[in-house]
């Protein structure tokens, strides 16, 4: 795994983490009591983003540890996920290993 994979990798992990992060301790307006014009009652009183990242990136962090090592140990590959046999090595010409004639 390249440089640019980890950080797209990071990036998806903590994406995924954010959406999990972001309803958690959620008051709504309507639940506060103090609704804003123009705005739904089910809108965040205070959505608090900055401690919500925060809190993804602490998440996310080992997260991420755990997937990269994992894929750089080689203990799951792209081919263990291979289950229709379409990433087979095709047959080259002069190749006796697979012989199809029978």
């Amino acid at each position: 795994m390249g440089p640019t994979s980890a950080i797209v990798l990071f990036a998806v992990v903590w994406a995924m983490v954010f959406f999990i992060v972001l309803p958690l301790r959620m008051q709504t307006q309507g639940e506060a009591g103090e609704v804003t014009p123009g705005t739904p009652s089910s809108a965040p009183a205070d959505p608090q983003i900055k401690r919500k990242a925060f809190i993804t990136t602490l998440w996310a962090l080992p997260i991420w540890a755990v997937i990269a090592g994992t894929i750089l140990s080689g203990a799951i590959t792209v081919r263990d996920f291979d289950w229709f046999n379409r990433m087979a090595t095709p047959d080259l010409p002069g190749d006796t290993t697979h012989d199809t004639d029978e």
